[in-house]
């Protein structure tokens, strides 16, 4: 069942968005729920996206504690500076 919200929006801007509402032969109540939805799967897809990265560094975590094991010498990357770097990269950070 959809709830009423009360929104406090400068009157400038309402008229503008009321224009761009009419314009798109839709409702300024429509443009703000359907604003609001594109917001959470972005948000949804974003930690959807985290989860799945994070998964695949405990894969590579796991599988480089194994290596290290096998072989102290070698040189195990920092996970935590590739994450960040690489989820800076997809703009996630």
């Amino acid at each position: 069942m959809p709830k009423n919200i009360t929104l406090a929006i400068d009157e400038d801007l309402l008229d503008k968005v009321r224009v761009l509402a009419a314009i798109k032969r839709t409702s300024v109540n429509e443009m703000v729920r359907q604003f609001l939805e594109r917001e959470v799967k972005r948000e949804t897809a974003q930690a959807s996206r985290a989860e799945v990265w994070a998964r695949v560094f405990e894969a590579v975590d796991g599988s480089a504690a194994h290596t290290a094991s096998r072989n102290p010498s070698e040189t195990i990357f920092d996970r935590e500076a590739f994450y960040k770097e690489v989820m800076r990269e997809r703009r996630l950070l």
